[in-house]
């Protein structure tokens, strides 16, 4: 990978996992309610890359169940578990995607995994749950669950995502947008209150961040990457993703002034370990596995 394209998969990285952290600061600290969020955003998108809907995919049933599960239903959860748990640990757990993908995979389309990449799913899942499980008070983060299945629920939609005529990377997500936006605002609606009171309280940050969102991570981060996947091979670029991580954690120490605890250190070496096994092994059925979520969702 020559210096340029490596500068701009560091910046792509970069972007996500500062999406991470701000979403953070939207949904607790600015208290706009996660899943009016989540419409919000997903309005943007479709507003945005209007141009890219055309032409209309043939199967637009299966993609509406793709937007149901990487768009609608990944990013309510991830958004609630945002609201719920500290951007740090939310990068570590959120990797579980890789994971999810790899046994999906395995499950649905018969791909054989071996036993390095049986260790690095286990590793994976062990790291998380040092992290959400405090031993102290035995408790667990409730918001890190939410994540975990918002993880899941991301990895089904890429196994959908298998079964259907591929279309561009924007045109997916204008699609992804598009249908996801009024089951959120619906959703929003039945589970939240005061949404733009809240939304409009919270000024120019909060929609600086919207434009950051639909612009910066859904735009130029997803562009940007399908760029670089047209280029290189995702055994290269796999491992290379773990930036994201590693710049949630960093970011949210500097931006949200959030706690390094040594069981997070702990956990988030063991789990982005195993996500490192499983992204640098081969996976013949669904080489997107590797990347989790972001081929389909464009990061977080």
């Amino acid at each position: 990978m020559n210096f340029r394209d490596f500068t701009l998969l560091f910046a792509v990285c970069f972007v996500w996992g500062l999406n991470l952290v701000v979403t953070r600061w939207v949904v607790f600290d600015a208290a706009v309610p996660p899943v009016f969020f989540a419409a919000i955003r997903f309005l943007g998108v479709a507003v945005c890359l209007i141009p890219f809907l055309r032409p209309i995919p043939k199967d637009l049933k299966t993609l509406f169940l793709i937007s149901m599960f990487i768009g609608a239903g990944h990013f309510a959860l991830l958004f609630i578990g945002l609201a719920n748990a500290e951007a740090s640990a939310a990068s570590v757990v959120g990797q579980l995607g890789v994971p999810f993908s790899t046994l999906m995979s395995m499950v649905f389309l018969g791909e054989v995994i071996g036993w390095r990449r049986g260790i690095g799913i286990l590793l994976a899942f062990f790291g998380v749950l040092i992290i959400a499980v405090d031993p102290d008070s035995f408790s667990v983060s409730f918001g890190l669950i939410y994540i975990a299945i918002a993880a899941f629920i991301g990895s089904v939609g890429g196994i959908l995502m298998k079964w259907m005529t591929p279309i561009s990377a924007l045109q997916m997500q204008a699609w992804i947008g598009l249908f996801s936006f009024a089951p959120l605002f619906a959703l929003s609606a039945f589970l939240e209150s005061g949404q733009w009171g809240a939304y409009l309280a919270g000024s120019w940050p909060v929609w600086a961040a919207t434009v950051f969102a639909v612009i910066g991570v859904s735009v130029f981060g997803h562009g940007a990457f399908y760029h670089l996947i047209k280029k290189y091979d995702i055994s290269l670029l796999s491992p290379l993703t773990l930036m994201t991580p590693i710049w949630g954690v960093v970011l949210s120490f500097m931006l949200l002034s959030e706690p390094i605890t040594m069981r997070l250190i702990i956990g988030a070496i063991i789990s982005l370990g195993g996500v490192f096994v499983i992204a640098i092994r081969p996976n013949k059925t669904l080489p997107e596995a590797r990347m989790g979520k972001k081929l389909g969702s464009g990061g977080s």
